[in-house]
């Protein structure tokens, strides 16, 4: 049921996963120790763990129910997962091969988003990459704003997610998320100490980096 609301609410959900792991390959070895930060339901690190045999994770996430549900998710590869309830600052020192945020930087206004970023960089290995795939769409121009909530509001109805829902959706966005624009969540990265930052992924409100440490 998470995983099929996902698909529905983020365009090239699972293809995401799949880009990350190709971004991932290309700088971590066979034996690579991956940090996922917002391990949410734990599909992303499956994922990971699929493709990659060797790969060793470690899952954040400050909701105890989602790191549940994330260990029944991962059940085939318990060995090489260790779970951490909590935030970046209760995430092991490392050093990490690569680390991934997918979903979830949106939730934090840019202050604590910089502070995030940044305490991923001082887990990272030199050069490891940094992963990252949220909501992030103008936010200058009011009427640009709404235009793209809109867009955002008629893919999730066209996704066939109830209209109920639909609604709460379009509200958190409106109000109650912090987005930034796609200038800002650069900067993030970059205030962060990262570099070659890249944008890898765009796909109507939500859009994706890659930076190295």
């Amino acid at each position: 049921m998470y995983a099929e609301r996902a698909a529905q609410m983020v365009p090239a959900y699972r293809d995401i996963h799949r880009l990350a792991t190709v971004l991932i390959d290309e700088r971590a070895e066979s034996d690579a120790r991956i940090l996922v930060l917002g391990a949410g339901g734990g599909l992303e690190t499956r994922s990971f763990a699929e493709a990659q045999a060797g790969w060793t994770f470690d899952a954040v996430d400050p909701s105890a129910a989602m790191l549940d549900l994330a260990a029944q998710n991962l059940r085939a590869h318990a060995s090489r997962v260790r779970m951490h309830h909590g935030y970046i600052d209760d995430a092991p020192s490392g050093p990490f091969a690569a680390a991934t945020s997918l979903l979830t930087l949106h939730f934090l206004p840019y202050d604590q988003r910089r502070h995030t970023a940044a305490q991923v960089r001082q887990r990272l290995a030199p050069g490891a990459p940094f992963v990252v795939a949220h909501l992030s769409f103008p936010q200058g121009d009011s009427d640009e704003r709404e235009l793209w909530i809109g867009r955002h509001v008629a893919n999730l109805i066209a996704s066939g997610i109830d209209p109920a829902d639909v609604n709460k959706a379009r509200s958190a966005i409106a109000t109650g998320v912090p987005v930034l624009s796609p200038e800002e969540d650069r900067a993030v990265l970059l205030e962060a100490g990262f570099t070659g930052v890249t944008e890898f992924f765009s796909a109507f409100t939500f859009r994706g980096w890659v930076g190295y440490a």
